[in-house]
């Protein structure tokens, strides 16, 4: 019988082998470290390869040519979510928008194929936890998207018709899914959020992509009502101290995951615990593993190889759910498979990615949580007071709670050695001055006071960086409008992809970080582009819209930009003298107080207005004092909070489900009063913040 080991190697040989024959003529590709399975006229996955490096090998578009980039087609997509990455396999373009809405392109002409409706916005609990999905995976002739409510589909890629359907949590949980899925291995790998509400317990599912049954199930964080179930638990459950079950939770892993197919290796990445707060979460302090983490799984079994925290006891949201890039960079004198991450907490880690032993860690951003990352031991050496809990006052934490960088990807180059990274400039003010740690209702505000994007000098503010992550500095930086930054794509032909909040699409010289193209999109892009190629013709495809935090919660860095919920959502379509173009944009109305003549302000009532808003997470759609970012309409200017009936139709009867808006019918009628109250009076104080 054949070992684990030889069987590992006999698949990567055949993975290998499998991109000689189906890549035809394209270029040969580099990139292809940890994981070639991609041929290199497609981009198959969110990634692109198994290693998650965002980058097309493909080189007829290059810094001698892109002055001939122009639009070869465009398709307009209906309103909801759109800050996605597209993929491209068999002459086809996949999109996701909306609430898990699929459709399929063809990519040479834009013309719909055939579209999937998973009907997702009919389900309340779902849609109250989620934007919809960033993302979608192909596979062997297979389609693979996740939905915010737990359930999956294994859609036919040629007809859209469901292959299977599955469900990987229950309605009655307080999860969603609304990061992409991959395909590793046959295996479909998916993780799941909702650590910011409750006292979920973190897991990442397998499952067979053929069949649709699970195959391996890895929990993140033990389950504190009984023994440890296995050895990782074991490992886990030994740095919770003080612990009241049902009181503690999280590590949920809702964005990055990567494979390596020669070590038989995938990679999650951890997010944070519930509450933030350590000392109600784990009073007696400790690592809280696995929180903040990069996991190593076998492949086959879901079984635990090793860890690295970047976070230890981590308090910030700052989570490890990153994208994670592998590549093999020769590092003093000699040739090391590592894994690369920007995560939240403001520092770039090259760990070992066969032993997860720390290799170097610098900051690419502002930090004052850590001095820096001790070079003999991996871990922080933590500030002063970025243990909040008992301090006076509030900290200055930098990176915030949006973190140094978000979901938005990475992109590495083999060809320039550089990664490049969006990267966020902010922070928050936290503290728990005033929490009763011991109360229930602690956990409702995850036992923290903050203010989280306080207008400091310097903050609200991001850059796009190329990194050199063997030296560990800086190599250039161009500063972009607005604090919420696109996501990137490196290419063969020197090139960087970014889309803009301004509504730019740019593409950068990959090695100097002078601009060398720019498309005007008539609407903001955070999304991630791709790259494919068709009959010998190379194409850049990117999805217009603004969404997830930049786009809801967080937008006072974005009000210098319009970034209506009204503008377009596009696929927007790329190829060397292309003939398409876009029709003339309507100008959007000017900012203005909404003709309310009934009106009267009553400050108490607007005061439990604003509770009901942040109680119901309203601001996570429709911004931080329900000042908009895109990725819902502004309740300002909206004429519905001066007709009670139509707004008590909309927010407790569900009158515009689906169109997005869930029905909220446990809401009081006296506080959806109160609620209506507070939005009239934002609308009249239009122009005064």
């Amino acid at each position: 019988m054949a070992s684990a080991g030889m069987a590992r190697g006999v698949r990567a040989a055949l993975a290998a082998l499998a991109v000689a024959v189906f890549a035809g003529c394209a270029p040969s590709d580099p990139a292809a470290d940890g994981g070639m399975l991609a041929d290199a006229n497609d981009w198959p996955l969110w990634g692109r390869t198994d290693g998650e490096q965002h980058y097309s090998p493909l080189n007829q578009i290059n810094t001698n040519s892109v002055g001939r980039l122009s639009l070869a087609w465009h398709y307009d997509l209906p309103s909801g979510n759109s800050a996605t990455g597209p993929l491209a396999a068999d002459g086809k373009v996949f999109v996701t928008s909306g609430h898990s809405y699929i459709r399929a392109l063809d990519a040479v002409t834009g013309d719909l194929l055939w579209e999937f409706d998973s009907h997702t916005r009919e389900l309340d609990p779902a849609m109250s936890m989620g934007w919809g999905p960033r993302g979608i995976a192909y596979w062997n002739q297979r389609v693979f998207v996740t939905t915010e409510d737990g359930r999956i589909f294994a859609l036919d890629a040629n007809s859209g018709e469901t292959l299977w359907e599955t469900r990987d949590f229950g309605l009655d949980e307080l999860r969603n899914q609304n990061g992409p899925p991959r395909v590793f291995d046959g295996k479909l790998i998916i993780g799941n959020g909702g650590a910011d509400l409750s006292a979920i317990r973190g897991y990442v599912s397998a499952y067979d992509a053929m069949t649709g049954e699970r195959v391996w199930r890895f929990y993140t964080v033990p389950d504190f009502s009984q023994e440890p179930e296995n050895e990782a638990m074991r490992i886990a459950a030994a740095t919770w101290h003080g612990v009241t079950p049902g009181q503690a939770g999280g590590g949920t892993a809702w964005n990055a995951f990567s494979y390596d197919p020669e070590l038989d290796l995938v990679y999650i990445g951890v997010g944070n615990g519930f509450p933030y707060n350590q000392a109600i979460r784990s009073p007696g302090g400790g690592d809280n593993l696995f929180l903040a983490s990069i996991v190593a799984v076998r492949a086959d079994t879901g079984e635990y190889v090793w860890h690295y925290q970047t976070s230890p006891g981590e308090q910030w949201d700052h989570v490890s759910v990153m994208d994670m890039t592998l590549a093999t960079l020769r590092i003093d004198g000699r040739e090391r498979r590592v894994l690369m991450q920007a995560p939240k907490n403001g520092f770039f880690y090259v760990i070992d990615r066969e032993t997860g032993e720390f290799i170097s860690a610098e900051a690419f951003a502002r930090v004052t949580w850590a001095e820096r990352i001790d070079q003999e031991t991996g871990r922080p050496v933590e500030n002063p007071g970025a243990r909040y809990h008992g301090r006076p006052g509030m900290f200055e934490l930098w990176p915030g709670f949006r973190g140094a960088h978000s979901w938005s990807p990475q992109s590495f180059s083999p060809r320039t050695g550089l990664v490049y990274i969006p990267v966020i400039e902010g922070a928050t003010l936290v503290g728990d001055e005033g929490i009763d740690v011991d109360s229930p209702t602690a956990h409702f505000t995850n036992g923290t006071v903050n203010d989280s994007n306080p207008d400091l000098p310097g903050a609200r503010r991001s850059f796009l960086r190329a990194w050199d992550p063997v030296s560990q500095r800086e190599r250039w930086s161009v500063e972009l409008p607005g604090d919420w930054p696109g996501g990137t794509m490196a290419t063969a032909g020197d090139l960087v992809f970014q889309g803009r909040i301004d509504g730019q699409f740019v593409a950068y010289n990959a090695r100097s970080g002078r601009e060398v193209w720019s498309f005007a999109s008539q609407a903001p892009i955070v999304g991630p582009p791709i790259s494919f190629s068709v009959d010998g013709r190379q194409y850049v495809t990117v999805i217009t819209g603004n969404g997830a935090t930049g786009g809801g919660m967080l937008t006072e860095g974005l009000v210098g930009y319009r970034t209506d919920y009204r503008l377009p959502r596009r696929v927007l379509t790329f190829a060397l003298d292309g003939g398409d173009v876009l029709p003339p944009l309507d100008p959007m109305p000017p900012l203005a107080p909404p003709d309310d003549p009934t009106f009267r302000s009553n400050a108490s009532l607007e005061a439990r207005g604003a509770m009901v808003f942040a109680m119901n997470a309203c601001m996570v759609c429709h911004g931080n004092n329900a000042v908009a970012g895109g990725a819902a309409p502004d309740l300002r200017t909206s004429p519905y909070p001066s007709d009670r009936e139509a707004f008590h139709d909309i927010v407790r009867g569900g009158a515009l489900q689906t169109a997005g808006m869930p029905r909220f019918d446990h809401i009081p009628v006296a506080d959806a009063e109160a609620l209506r109250q507070y939005l009239r009076a934002r609308g009249q104080q239009i122009g005064q913040d």
